[in-house]
């Protein structure tokens, strides 16, 4: 067992929410639109989570 493998103090990051239909409104609004924000939050989830399995190797199939 590792060290972090029971931590509670280092749950997994949770994936952002996807826009839901019709919440973009297809103007090209740029950084504002609700799918440059999800794909900008999407990235740093995926940074975290690589993170955290690097710390909890146990969890490979977690998700």
């Amino acid at each position: 067992m590792h060290k972090h493998d029971d931590d509670p103090f280092d749950p997994p990051p949770e994936a952002p929410t996807p826009p839901m239909d019709g919440e973009c409104c297809e103007s090209g609004c740029g950084e504002q639109c609700v799918w440059n924000r999800y794909n900008a939050e999407r990235a740093e989830y995926e940074r975290a989570y690589a993170a955290w399995r690097v710390r909890h190797p146990d969890y490979a199939h977690f998700r």
